[in-house]
């Protein structure tokens, strides 16, 4: 009798620890709940390692926090006021004064209006851009990648990074430790004998013991001498230009940015710099001058465990409830919270149109299950789904009305808004927003609609996959 009541008093003291620290997520509560109860044991350890949020969050918080007041004094932005500025006459943005005093909040992403923008389609003309951004390099290039694979479009960027460090250019790279875990150590290797400076975030082992293993960086940055960057959805990897046999076609969409929303990409990427390496960079020339006339206006909004709110996972909320007319959107994983999930309803109801391009063929069955299960509520208030077939889409952009734009690194999922780290640009200009427009109408041509009626004939089967994946999906 005492060894059932020792067991359960164990139980009592899992369920209870992990009520307290995810009482602010239920949604997690839940699917960790449901991990325990399959695998009592082994369900603790790995919430124990893989969650605990709720303290580890603040650590990090603090660390990002501390690391952004002691580069602040050195950030020489030199972004020109917007008082007077003949591009917010046709900027929608300040006709919604909620969404532009939210955005107007987000700390450190002032709008910028001196940018010129060029959306690149797909990864053959990204790479070519980047490629050619990096040869013209002249004092340094920082290149920061989710994944980085050892394949022949790694090889490529490798010769042309390591060309460079021999030319005298200062170069550093960081990539995530999960998302370049295949990265050889042969590649690390022959870089760093080059000179460049090679930093991982986090590998797993380390953060595993460090409890900090659920923390992704998937941003992807290039800022070549602080004037030229690039932020997008594409990393580096032959999957990429359509090297993966099982996708196929990979649609992606990129940005490539002059001007003063560069020096925010250079922001990041010092914090992110220094909390790999534990160097500040102080060189002025990380901010340098620039001559691009106000052209486009551009927002650059950065989100992780290391700010105090969740700010990429606000905007989409802002956004949608601003929309009047439209809410395009295009995601690879589709996994949102309550939040975002009641915005798009409620918008669909009051006649904005919402359409949401994703993935016919997944690279995860789980997500892709976790992702239908939110069909149905959706389409029964309005929402029009939309499977893209030539490929594999993984494109990460919303267009709200003609308001605004975002492309990015971030997905629709929780694990984009809550625990990675994610950087995205906000674009606001006409002519930036019709082209993302005009993809989005080529993308639905090879697309099918997923219809209501049609939905709802699903076996039980695949409905029981639905309820499952969605029970897990927050810890995805």
């Amino acid at each position: 009798m005492i060894w059932i009541i020792i067991v359960l008093l164990l139980f009592i003291f899992q369920i209870a620890t992990i009520l307290i620290g995810e009482y602010k997520r239920p949604a997690k509560t839940v699917a960790w709940l449901l991990v325990m109860f399959i695998f009592p044991v082994i369900g603790f350890i790995m919430y124990y390692f893989l969650a605990k949020e709720y303290s580890q969050r603040k650590m990090v918080r603090r660390k990002g926090y501390r690391k952004m007041e002691a580069l602040k004094h050195q950030w020489r932005m030199g972004v020109a006021g917007l008082e007077g500025n003949p591009l917010l006459e046709v900027c929608q943005l300040f006709q919604e004064p909620r969404l532009c005093g939210l955005l107007h909040n987000v700390p450190g992403s002032p709008l910028t209006p001196n940018n010129h923008v060029d959306v690149l389609t797909n990864a053959d003309i990204t790479y070519e851009a980047m490629l050619t951004a990096i040869s013209k390099a002249q004092i340094h290039i920082h290149f920061e990648f989710y994944t980085i694979r050892s394949d022949l479009t790694g090889l490529r960027f490798q010769e042309a990074l390591i060309r460079k460090a021999k030319e005298g250019v200062k170069v550093r790279v960081i990539y995530d430790g999960i998302g370049s875990y295949s990265l050889s150590a042969a590649y690390i290797h022959e870089l760093k004998q080059a000179g460049i400076e090679v930093y991982p975030f986090l590998q797993p082992l380390i953060a595993f013991f460090d409890k900090r293993i659920n923390y992704r960086n998937h941003r992807k940055i290039i800022v070549v001498d602080g004037k030229i960057g690039f932020v997008g959805g594409i990393n580096i990897g032959d999957e990429y230009l359509g090297g993966n046999p099982k996708l196929g076609f990979w649609r992606d969409t990129h940005l490539m940015l002059e001007g003063d929303a560069v020096y925010y990409l250079q922001q990041t990427f010092m914090t992110d710099w220094l909390f790999v390496s534990s160097e500040r960079l102080v060189d002025e020339t990380l901010f340098p001058e620039h001559s691009i006339p106000k052209s486009s206006l551009v927002q650059i909004i950065s989100s992780g465990p290391d700010a105090y709110w969740d700010a990429i996972q606000e905007m989409f909320f802002g956004g949608i409830i601003a929309a009047k007319k439209r809410v395009y959107m295009t995601t690879p994983y589709f996994i949102p919270d309550p939040s975002i999930t009641m915005a798009l309803k409620t918008a669909v109801i009051s006649g904005v149109d919402v359409r949401i391009i994703l993935p016919f063929k997944a690279d995860s069955l789980m997500v892709q299950y976790a992702s239908r299960s939110y069909f149905l509520e959706l389409m029964q208030a309005g929402v029009q789904f939309y499977l893209y077939r030539k490929g594999f889409i993984h494109a990460k952009v919303m267009i709200v009305d003609h308001t605004l734009a975002t492309v990015g690194t971030a997905n629709m999922d929780m694990r984009s808004f809550f625990s990675n780290f994610e950087l995205n640009a906000l674009l606001f200009n006409k002519d930036d927003i019709d082209r993302l427009e005009s993809d989005f109408y080529m993308d639905l041509k090879a697309c099918d609609e997923l219809k209501l009626a049609e939905f709802e004939q699903r076996s039980r089967l695949e409905k029981g996959k639905e309820v499952i994946a969605r029970l897990l999906s927050p810890l995805f």
